[in-house]
């Protein structure tokens, strides 16, 4: 696990072995059990961020209508951002539930700020991390509202193949904007024409 962390500080800083190994032990890495909720909403906005070095985590919201909205899954090597400083003490517009067992390191902003006073390349190693999830969020969000559901299905296959056998179907549905029963003929029919 910690052979991760070392991979994004090699490819992002020029942080020696040695520092290398010392942060990866300064970090807090956390077990969650799928089911464990990091943050509901409503609640008030925790200021942690999470970075996923195994499983799945989940963000969603319930609309006005009572319904769950997944907006998206956290996986392998990809950060779950920091609750923004200036949003403390404000309530929390979605949750974070873990879809499976998951080892996270998990940092708040105290333990940030001393690391990036101690390790200044870190800050930005994290700045370009972002500056790439960002990016493709951006990306994905683009595509999602220019896409049909069909294509939306085929391009998580082809960028996200794994949360097809990770992640509930229903769920899956919520976060491609569809009913469980159009993904399912979505499904059907894609299979079809790969016969």
């Amino acid at each position: 696990m910690i052979n991760i962390l070392s991979k994004y500080m090699s490819d992002f800083t020029l942080i020696n072995e040695d520092e290398q190994r010392a942060i990866s032990e300064s970090l807090q890495i956390d077990e969650y059990k799928k089911g464990k909720c990091l943050l509901r909403q409503g609640e008030l906005s925790a200021v942690k961020c999470y970075f996923v070095l195994k499983g799945c985590v989940r963000q969603f919201f319930i609309d006005e209508s009572g319904k769950e909205v997944t907006s998206n899954f956290f996986t392998e090597e990809q950060a779950i951002p920091i609750i923004n400083e200036q949003t403390q003490g404000d309530l929390s517009k979605y949750s974070l539930v873990c879809v499976e067992d998951c080892i996270l390191v998990v940092g708040d902003i105290v333990s940030e700020k001393t690391m990036f006073d101690k390790y200044p390349q870190l800050e930005t190693m994290i700045r370009k991390m972002m500056e790439i999830n960002l990016g493709e969020m951006q990306e994905q969000f683009g595509e999602f509202i220019n896409s049909s559901p069909e294509e939306r299905y085929e391009s998580v296959l082809r960028k996200r193949p794994q949360l097809i056998d990770r992640v509930p179907q229903h769920q899956l549905a919520s976060y491609l904007g569809i009913t469980p029963e159009s993904l399912s003929r979505i499904k059907k029919r894609i299979n079809k024409n790969k016969s």
